[in-house]
């Protein structure tokens, strides 16, 4: 037989790949949350696997996140592998006190004899005329949470290869799905080796300044990446994919070598997640530095419903561009 050639798909195609192959390959592992299985899932991610594997193991719940989310934690608690699909990240904060209170505390609590592997997916992101009450970035607030792991798959590679291991790890973990990814398509390799949760990942080398994103913003990372290259700037651009652990050897390992860094973040400047970047930056690799820090966030504001100001107030590759440039002098 010839050898495997790449196939094309889409960042949701790779999802529901995910999902499918987790449901096959454990009988523990089932699928619940709002409209997965009849409707196929909000955003299309579920289509076809309530047909596939029945009601039992694509459970449509009621509109309670608070419940359904306690479910999956009491589901986890009594050994099974519950994947919870939450819509969008602002109807999570109606579960926060189960994600916080109990998910994320029960194995310390218990002195180690409660484990919660439980997985949470959900959309995040803005970009897509949703407005205000839709349109958040909240992945760093989970990111504060001792006791969870938190993912933000990327790239296709990342869409079809975390769900595994994010299942094997013993506490709970929070999948963000970037909205604006989901059409996203291209090649996948028919196989791949696991992906490593605990290490963010370079995927483009440069020599004079880290561009350090993740999730939706990593495209615009790399095209802000192309722009700089035709003036003669070398960016390196790292997708974090991991939040919580972040891997902060990647980062400051990153920063020696190119001695500038622009951190990109959708979410509010604000307390974000670039603020704990830069921080880590400062304590770690301060003596690296041949200039500030570059932050480019989302404009301070409740995300506007027009197109035109959405745009305006989300992060750009002109502005990744403009602050690349402020570095580099």
């Amino acid at each position: 037989m010839g050898a495997e050639t790449a196939a094309g798909t889409t960042y949701r195609e790779a999802m529901r790949e995910a999902l499918r192959e987790a449901l096959r390959s454990d009988d523990r592992v089932f699928l619940m949350g709002e409209d997965v299985g009849r409707y196929g899932g909000c955003f299309g991610v579920s289509l076809g696997l309530l047909e596939e594997f029945g009601p039992e193991r694509v459970r449509d719940t009621p509109l309670s996140e608070s419940a359904f989310v306690g479910a999956g934690i009491g589901a986890a608690l009594a050994g099974m592998r519950p994947i919870v699909e939450i819509m969008t990240v602002n109807f999570s904060l109606l579960a926060l006190d189960q994600i916080l209170n109990n998910a994320a505390t029960l194995l310390h609590m218990s002195g180690g004899q409660l484990a919660v592997p439980l997985v949470i997916r959900m959309t995040t992101g803005a970009g897509r005329q949703l407005a205000a009450q839709h349109s958040h970035s909240l992945e760093g607030w989970y990111a504060h949470i001792p006791g969870i792991r938190v993912l933000a798959p990327a790239t296709l590679q990342d869409a079809r290869h975390m769900l595994a291991p994010a299942l094997a790890d013993p506490d709970p973990v929070l999948i963000f799905e970037h909205g604006s990814l989901y059409n996203v398509s291209g090649e996948l390799p028919p196989s791949a080796e696991p992906v490593d949760l605990d290490h963010a990942v370079i995927l483009r080398s440069g020599t004079d300044i880290s561009l350090i994103t993740y999730g939706g913003s990593l495209s615009k990372a790399l095209t802000a990446a192309d722009e700089l290259a035709t003036g003669g700037i070398s960016a390196e651009v790292i997708d974090l994919r991991t939040l919580r652990p972040l891997d902060v050897k990647a980062v400051t390992a990153s920063v020696a070598r190119t001695h500038r860094a622009v951190v990109v973040d959708e979410a509010w400047r604000t307390g974000s997640l670039a603020a704990e970047v830069s921080a880590r930056i400062a304590e770690d690799a301060f003596y690296e530095l041949d200039a500030p820090v570059e932050r480019v966030c989302s404009a301070e504001v409740p995300m506007p419903y027009a197109r035109h100001l959405e745009q305006a107030a989300l992060p750009q590759s002109a502005d990744i561009v403009a602050a690349a440039h402020r570095a580099v002098g």
